[in-house]
């Protein structure tokens, strides 16, 4: 049912009447972002660490993924982009399995979009192990390898390890966006100050525009 309910959401806002929405040119901590209360350490060196937390199943970051992809390659060297598939429950446990061993092998960029589409365009749930195996294997993956991968303990410590983080950045929904370990925001919340968005992909425009805010403040507070 939840899950039913946000693609009703998302389907809702798509089809919403379009209008000019404000960009929070001046976003407000505890409005637009939030800082955390416990810097989390970050890998990315002098660069800026972006970190989307995000589902295959997820309605919302479906939407997102093209904007958010689009911004990335926009910001090209001057940050260092990742993303961590959150748990949720075992219906959605393989796709979690799926992205985490994609990832291990090399070969998330191959079938990202691939899968947002099997799920949301084409229907196909990739709820069971079996129904993940035979995607990867119609879109070129050795079956086997793959297999092998998505059971072993280097992607079951993956999991692990993306479990700990939604614990210390406490993502209790997504997609949420982490700058740098010290400060999350979303599309819904950017638009909590000014509520002029008409539509998801407006929603998603302020998160990108308070993101672009937040890497210039994160790189000023590394000099």
């Amino acid at each position: 049912m939840r899950f039913m309910k946000k693609v009703l959401f998302a389907a809702a806002l798509c089809v919403a009447a379009t209008g000019a929405s404000a960009s929070p040119a001046d976003p407000k901590n505890g409005v637009e972002y939030e800082t955390l209360a416990t810097p989390q350490a970050t890998e990315s060196g002098k660069k800026i660490e972006v970190t989307e937390f995000f589902a295959y199943y997820c309605p919302h970051c479906n939407v997102l993924d093209p904007q958010l992809a689009a911004w990335v390659k926009k910001q090209g060297d001057n940050i260092a982009f990742k993303r961590v598939h959150v748990s949720a429950n075992e219906a959605v446990a393989p796709q979690q399995r799926l992205y985490f061993t994609l990832q291990a092998m090399g070969l998330t960029e191959q079938l990202h979009s691939k899968i947002f589409r099997a799920m949301h365009v084409e229907h196909n749930r990739l709820n069971t192990d079996e129904a993940v195996f035979d995607f990867v294997a119609k879109n070129g993956v050795d079956r086997q390898k793959f297999i092998d991968t998505y059971r072993s303990f280097g992607v079951a410590g993956r999991v692990r390890k993306a479990d700990a983080m939604m614990q210390a950045y406490n993502v209790t929904f997504w997609p949420m966006i982490a700058i740098d370990g010290r400060y999350i925001t979303s599309p819904s919340q950017a638009d909590k100050g000014s509520q002029s968005a008409r539509n998801e992909e407006q929603l998603n425009a302020q998160a990108l525009t308070v993101m672009d805010i937040l890497v210039a403040k994160a790189r000023a507070e590394k000099k």
